[in-house]
């Protein structure tokens, strides 16, 4: 697959799966074999991680948009820095909704094997911000 189609991969699965939580698109786009790197705490390293971490988010958090700061591909990888914004209208890890609006800054690096994530590896301060609301 060539960088931009792997590029299109990426922005789907930001587009459509973390901003809308469809669920459904994993299916198509993430590899069975798929690791999630360094996925937080005790949440799986596959793709029932994924559903479980983004879950959580959209339960406490609103309007979720994603701005992609910058998308470099090279080979099979992807790499993006990000700002996921939002808004606190739910309880997530006993923090009750307080209104504000939030940004959580990502760095991701996804290797994709035949238009599907077959590997991830991120940095970000999702569980920072919680931690502060």
């Amino acid at each position: 697959m060539s960088v931009e189609v792997n590029k299109a991969v990426v922005l789907r699965f930001n587009r459509e799966f973390l901003e809308q939580n469809n669920i459904e698109v994993l299916k198509e786009i993430v590899h069975k074999d798929f690791t999630n790197h360094t996925a937080p705490g005790a949440f799986p390293k596959n793709a029932e991680g994924l559903i479980g971490f983004i879950g959580m988010l959209h339960s406490g958090f609103s309007d979720i948009n994603i701005e992609i700061h910058e998308m470099i591909g090279e080979n099979d990888i992807v790499c993006t820095r990000k700002t996921i914004h939002a808004k606190h209208t739910g309880e997530i890890m006993g923090h009750a909704p307080t209104g504000k609006p939030v940004a959580m800054n990502v760095m991701d690096m996804v290797r994709v094997k035949n238009g599907q994530y077959i590997d991830h590896w991120g940095r970000n301060d999702v569980m920072q911000v919680i931690a502060s609301l």
